[in-house]
């Protein structure tokens, strides 16, 4: 069956975009602790070299708190052969952390090397102590690295100028440094803004609303941390009233922006694909050579209806 010309020309970005798509994932950055199971544990575990390992649950409020402190320590960690830094999620992997007689959140062991006999860390949990802990254990000399956010911060010149961009969604948290809520926010949040870096359209922002007083009242901010979310069609912004877990996050965002993220920072099976055209390139699939003229009219016709996120589809 011979393929029009324009029908080729057509489908050809169609083609290029689920290709990268597929190959081109878009993962989300900045998890550098290596999340073990029950089957691989004792695989990366008490072998060829020591392992600090955090076992944790994802309800737990300490364990939210010690999060960004534990991702600055593994990414200190990196490149230190000799050592493993990782986690065991205790809801998830029960029979594990049984074994190894957690029964507090979080409990951080050390695993020498060649060795399934832990000893349990009982010392401050800050990526310093963490990493002098980890650097006598493990004979290392180890600095800690900086790990990079993906969160705009921003201050009374810039807050404006990214906000108020009608070009983007924009989602503030504004904060209090002192505040406890928004310290076991922290590293949920970091993991949101990681998810929508690849996304131009989106911006994941926070503004010390202790230090910028005034644009913190501007915005009616009374308590911490508040989230509001500015979108393109409307920069008074809106308050943010869905639920704080990273899976919250990436459903609003989604719903409100047109992207198409799982909590992985991945694409999902729906990026690329406008409802209103959908019926109608079936249509045309299955047309015969006659038909496929008027169908391919009426897809023209559709595309240029379109308008938000759709457009560049």
């Amino acid at each position: 069956m011979a393929t029009p010309q324009i029908y080729r020309k057509t489908l050809l970005p169609v083609i290029l975009l689920l290709a990268a798509a597929a190959l081109y994932p878009a993962a989300a950055d900045g998890d550098e602790v290596l999340a073990l199971t029950e089957s691989t544990f004792e695989k990366e575990v008490g072998q060829d070299r020591g392992a600090l390992v955090e076992f944790y649950a994802p309800w737990c409020g300490h364990c939210k708190k010690l999060a960004p402190e534990y991702e600055k320590l593994a990414a200190s960690f990196k490149k230190a052969k000799s050592v493993l830094i990782a986690k065991v999620d205790c809801d998830e992997h029960k029979s594990v952390c049984s074994k190894y007689g957690v029964s507090g959140y979080p409990t951080i062991q050390w695993f020498p090397k060649g060795s399934l006999e832990p000893k349990k860390y009982e010392g401050q949990r800050t990526a310093e102590a963490l990493t002098e802990y980890v650097n006598s254990e493990a004979a290392t000399n180890v600095k800690i690295a900086a790990v990079p956010s993906s969160v705009v911060v921003l201050t009374e010149e810039t807050f404006d100028s990214v906000v108020l961009d009608e070009t983007k969604d924009v989602l503030v948290e504004f904060y209090a440094p002192w505040c406890g809520h928004c310290k076991s926010l922290a590293p949920i949040y970091e993991k949101v803004a990681s998810v929508f870096k690849q996304d131009e359209g989106v911006v994941i922002a926070n503004l010390d609303a202790d230090k910028y007083t005034s644009l913190a009242e501007k915005y009616g901010v009374s308590g911490f941390p508040t989230l509001k979310f500015f979108p393109k069609g409307n920069k008074a912004g809106e308050e943010y009233e869905s639920g704080r877990e990273l899976d919250d996050f990436v459903k609003f965002i989604n719903e409100k922006s047109g992207t198409s993220r799982d909590s992985k920072g991945q694409l999902t099976s729906e990026a690329g694909l406008v409802a209103s055209l959908d019926a109608l390139v079936k249509e045309f699939h299955s047309a015969a050579d006659d038909k496929r003229k008027e169908i391919l009219s009426k897809i023209e016709e559709e595309a240029a209806k379109l308008s938000g996120p759709a457009v560049k589809y």
